[in-house]
């Protein structure tokens, strides 16, 4: 039998090494409508942070914002240099895949990311969203897009659904 870690509460951010900072933000927060929430920070020869990063001689700079309930942390790190990403690395991949966002309109986020040129993996099927007599939508429908570096995006419209719970749900 397992048991759950005392006092877990939730996710309280993820963290996201980029290459360019201010194409984070324009992603993040002029693209999908994050609210940056406490001052950015930056570092450089700091042994504390070093430690806790695990990295000598680090240096980066970085910001959060909050999506809903997640805040991301983006960092662009100048120092120690790293190799290039694929941005077409596969979900196959081990490691952290993709961040799962859930939002009220699927095709207007959908329409805003393409006229913003990123990639999408496929459209969504939205008409697998339905609504009853009563006016009540059921179904959910989603889609994987990357950001400006390759990161992987699932963006999820969910409704009431025996599939996939939504936040709140």
């Amino acid at each position: 039998m397992t048991t759950a870690l005392p006092g877990v509460i939730g996710i309280h951010h993820i963290g996201v090494s980029v290459p360019d900072l201010a194409l984070a933000r324009r992603f993040y927060i002029d693209l999908l409508g994050a609210e940056e929430e406490v001052p950015p920070l930056a570092w450089a020869d700091n042994p504390f942070i070093d430690a806790v990063v695990g990295l000598k001689g680090s240096a980066a700079r970085q910001f959060f914002c909050r999506l809903g309930t997640l805040q991301i942390e983006a960092f662009e790190y100048s120092a120690p240099k790293q190799a290039p990403l694929d941005p077409w690395r596969g979900v196959n991949e081990y490691g952290y895949t993709h961040v799962a966002l859930q939002v009220e309109d699927l095709a207007t986020v959908h329409a805003r990311i393409m006229a913003e040129g990123l990639p999408v993996h496929a459209p969504p099927a939205m008409e697998a969203i339905t609504t009853d007599a009563n006016g009540v939508m059921h179904g959910y429908a989603g889609i994987y897009c990357r950001d400006y570096f390759g990161n992987v995006f699932e963006i999820l419209e969910i409704h009431a659904c025996p599939d996939i719970r939504g936040i709140g749900a």
